[in-house]
């Protein structure tokens, strides 16, 4: 366990937590102290695998599954890390899926699909959390968005509608929820190697990344890693902010 930003002690949960950056951030919470609870909607066996990972270096974890645009099942969610943890400090809003699109072809279906999961689901989930939080006067919540949720990208309205309705989210619920000691901020990463660039055709993404001024995809870890650093007590006087780990696409 590293003992810079320690997480020791906390409980956090972890929406869409199985592949991915919801797995680096799991591994990277885990790793510096907390108890994390891995949800997963439908990889099971990914999820155990992750609970195991962690087990396998002493630390503690559990996976629960959701539907995290459910109201029920949200609440379910945390409930359950708090049954089984004793407490909750820190609520990761990584859930998400893609159905891109050029808007001619996008159907209601597509939309809704994309708007619950990614938008929904953060409201739902930080709705259940803070009522925990804000007994407790203490609380880190940290929505993945993306930059596509600032510069917006073809093919991507739903998408990139999802991941603005993030970030304005973010920082209305950092304005509510300040005065009981509860931080909520986003980070927006860019082009990440995960499955969804697999998905990309190869001279798709050799343009993409020329947007890129790092010239590179950025990994799940280095996600992780701004993750942990605003869910630790040593950005206590950070909230309502927006984190870009995008290789400098989105520069403000």
């Amino acid at each position: 366990m590293s003992e810079f930003l320690s997480l020791k002690d906390k409980v956090a949960v972890v929406t869409g937590g199985s592949r991915g950056i919801g797995r680096a951030i799991a591994l990277e919470l885990a790793r510096r102290g907390a108890k994390v609870v891995v949800n997963y909607n439908r990889s099971p066996e990914a999820a155990e695998a992750v609970v195991r990972e962690i087990q396998g270096w002493g630390g503690q974890a559990a996976a629960f599954q959701a539907d995290v645009a459910d109201p029920a099942a949200a609440q379910n969610l945390i409930k359950f890390a708090i049954e089984t943890f004793g407490d909750l400090h820190i609520l990761v809003n990584n859930a998400g899926i893609t159905r891109d699109k050029l808007i001619m072809m996008l159907t209601e279906e597509d939309w809704d699909a994309v708007l619950d999961t990614n938008l929904k689901s953060t409201f739902i989930c930080s709705k259940a959390a803070v009522k925990h939080m804000m007994r407790k006067r203490y609380g880190r919540i940290i929505n993945i968005a993306s930059v596509a949720g600032q510069m917006g990208n073809p093919g991507q309205t739903n998408y990139s509608a999802s991941k603005a309705g993030q970030i304005g989210f973010t920082k209305a619920l950092a304005r509510e929820v300040a005065g009981r000691n509860i931080t909520v901020n986003a980070v927006a990463p860019g082009f990440v190697d995960t499955e969804i660039l697999l998905s990309m055709p190869p001279e798709t993404l050799e343009a993409a990344l020329k947007l890129v001024p790092l010239g590179r995809k950025g990994q799940p870890e280095e996600i992780a890693y701004a993750v942990a650093f605003l869910a630790s007590d040593q950005a206590a006087y950070i909230t309502g902010q927006v984190l870009g780990v995008d290789g400098g696409m989105a520069m403000m």
